[in-house]
């Protein structure tokens, strides 16, 4: 394994440029899903789910997830947007409608990286329950407690995290630090480093 690899899997340094602090280690993360997936499973007991993940960033726990989950799965994906580089905008907020499959009389579990100012969820939540599912709830990797500011609380979380900047296990930090194994910080200084 090189040396760029090594530092990056121990979260001192990655390879952009910027240093991560490690918040959430990815044995952590990994128990959690499991925990996460246990909890669905015993929600529906054996009933057909149907997972939407909210793209780009629940990609990686998506696919996690749905490995543990031992019911009848249907997986989609979820288009939307209220996130540019940063932060939170207040701008136009769109989902696609060419990816959400029929939820009709179907339990739906919206999946989702990180639960912030619960912009994102609640907008989707409303949009998805125009298609008349039998049931929808949400689950996030992450949720910034102290940040959300629109009602919408998750039915599920992993986490409950601090209101820093985190990358790592799908979040990023303009379209970087996506695929680190585990949940990290990274200071104002190395986010001015690392640029585009």
């Amino acid at each position: 394994m090189s040396q760029r690899v090594l530092k990056r899997l121990v979260g001192t340094t990655h390879d952009k440029g910027g240093s991560v602090k490690v918040l959430v280690p990815e044995t952590e993360i990994q128990s959690a899903i499991a925990k996460l997936a246990a909890e669905i499973h015993a929600e529906y007991q054996g009933r057909p789910l149907t997972v939407l993940g909210i793209l780009t960033g629940s990609v990686i726990l998506l696919a996690d997830l749905i490995r543990q989950i031992e019911l009848p799965l249907r997986v989609g994906l979820l288009q939307a947007s209220s996130y540019r580089g940063t932060a939170t905008t207040a701008g136009d907020f769109v989902i696609n409608p060419d990816f959400i499959p029929d939820i009709a009389n179907r339990d739906v579990l919206l999946l989702d990286d990180i639960l912030d100012t619960g912009q994102t969820l609640t907008r989707i939540l409303e949009q998805v329950q125009t298609l008349k599912p039998r049931s929808i709830r949400t689950a996030v990797l992450l949720w910034k407690h102290e940040r959300t500011t629109f009602e919408v609380q998750p039915d599920y979380h992993c986490f409950r995290i601090p209101d820093e900047f985190v990358v790592g296990y799908g979040l990023d930090y303009d379209d970087h630090y996506r695929n680190l194994p585990y949940i990290a910080t990274l200071d104002d200084e190395d986010i001015a480093a690392t640029g585009n």
